[in-house]
């Protein structure tokens, strides 16, 4: 075994590991586990530190490096753990230098004291992103992330992320598009998903300020031969009118937008120091359906944030029709420590915990209302595995046998309320 990486967390998270992984292995690490943490709720960092007690339990000689949010916002409580050997930071977890030293280390057999254990820089002195051109993921898996914007400068009362990955900075234009052309040249990959942690805020701190919609353009002009290029979850309040363009007249945009709403209700948005109001969502959502009937919209949203009434609450509820919302990722609401929510009067647990079962079962119902509508239809099939693909709209089919990485028409003849089938 040389490297391994568990990546917790979110799609940033996903490329990034790739990006982990082969600057590990080229620093000669071996027997090696590289945990990348998510911090954005307790329970993912629960989650990461029960991984690294199993796995040290099956495997004691085994070295494990902590990365990630959690390694960036708790070092300390991961350096104390017994299991851990490396503690590096999210910065840090990116530059060649970083593994080469940590190799050093344990071929030293340093690392043991809690002290030493850590590599966390301070990731609010960070101004600038390198672009971390891989020289591909495995060729022919069917869809890639790429990495375009980092941090983020707002801070929304809730979210511990912008300490974990620091402020906002961009990926240049060029960049990108030279990133992009390399993954379909030499990986075959049908679809490209541009990534970052406040991905809408793409640019600011680029000469000129470019927008996320010019980016998008300059990808679909310079990479024809990209079949379909999706983008993760944006800030509606911050899109930009190119990007509404390319989403009414490109049909390589993949017709799905993940939208980051986070409550229905406007005190709640207040407090959460959001940025647009209930019915800057709702309407967003309808000049996209406009410019693209076929759209399919999902959304981020917390349940049970401090102050949240039962009334507060059905409007979060109510938004999934008001907006038309077919994918929900629902966040039960978690107190991360120095985030100024976690100051205010907060609902009980099981509140919390009954709101986000009624929203996911809300969530459930739409995707068996939008997959019912779907039969008839004619689509192309992103094949994933011998068992699943994703039509234009994410939309899984359940499938058998057919090739990963390859677009297929498919006739949609049914679901079984979760995927369609054909």
């Amino acid at each position: 075994m040389s490297v391994d990486v568990i990546t917790f967390g979110c799609r940033l998270n996903a490329f990034e590991s790739e990006v982990i992984a082969r600057e590990a292995e080229r620093a000669g690490l071996s027997d090696t586990v590289v945990i990348n943490s998510c911090a954005v709720t307790s329970e993912a960092v629960a989650q990461a530190r029960q991984s690294i007690r199993r796995l040290k339990r099956a495997r004691p000689g085994l070295r494990i490096v902590v990365t990630g949010c959690a390694a960036q916002t708790q070092p300390e409580m991961f350096a104390a753990m017994a299991e851990v050997d490396r503690v590096i930071g999210n910065d840090d977890k990116m530059r060649s230098e970083t593994w080469r030293g940590a190799r050093a280390a344990f071929d030293a057999r340093l690392g043991i004291a809690t002290s030493e254990k850590i590599a966390v820089a301070d990731i609010m002195a960070v101004k600038a992103m390198a672009p971390h051109l891989l020289d591909g993921f495995k060729a022919g898996l069917p869809r890639v992330f790429v990495q375009v914007q980092n941090g983020c400068d707002h801070r929304c009362t809730f979210c511990i992320i912008p300490y974990g990955r620091g402020n906002s900075r961009s990926v240049p234009m060029g960049a990108v598009v030279n990133q992009v052309r390399a993954l379909v040249e030499r990986g075959g990959h049908a679809e490209i998903v541009l990534t970052g942690v406040d991905l809408t805020s793409y640019g600011g701190d680029l000469p000129g300020a470019p927008k996320l919609g010019q980016l998008t353009r300059q990808i679909l002009r310079h990479v024809p031969e990209l079949k379909r290029l999706r983008i993760s979850s944006i800030d509606s309040i911050e899109v930009d009118r190119d990007l509404l363009d390319i989403i009414a007249n490109d049909e390589r945009l993949m017709p799905h937008l993940h939208l980051s709403l986070q409550s229905g209700d406007d005190l709640i948005l207040k407090r959460m120091k959001r940025r647009h109001s209930r019915q800057d969502a709702v309407a967003f959502c309808a000049e996209v359906r406009r410019l693209r009937p076929d759209i399919t919209l999902g959304a981020d949203i917390i349940a049970g944030f401090p102050t949240e009434t039962e009334d507060m609450f059905l409007r979060s509820l109510d938004l999934v029709q008001a907006c038309g919302l077919t994918f929900l990722h629902v966040f039960p609401y978690s107190a991360r420590p120095g985030t100024p929510a976690a100051r205010m009067p907060q609902v009980a647990g099981e509140a919390i915990k009954s709101r986000a079962r009624r929203l996911r079962a809300a969530g459930e119902a739409a995707l068996r209302k939008r997959l019912a509508a779907e039969v008839g239809s004619m689509r192309h099939v992103l094949i994933e595995s011998a068992t699943q693909g994703r039509t234009e709209h994410f939309l899984p089919v359940a499938i058998a046998g057919e090739t990963p990485g390859v677009v297929m028409p498919l006739a949609i003849s049914g679901h079984d309320g979760a995927r369609l089938t054909v």
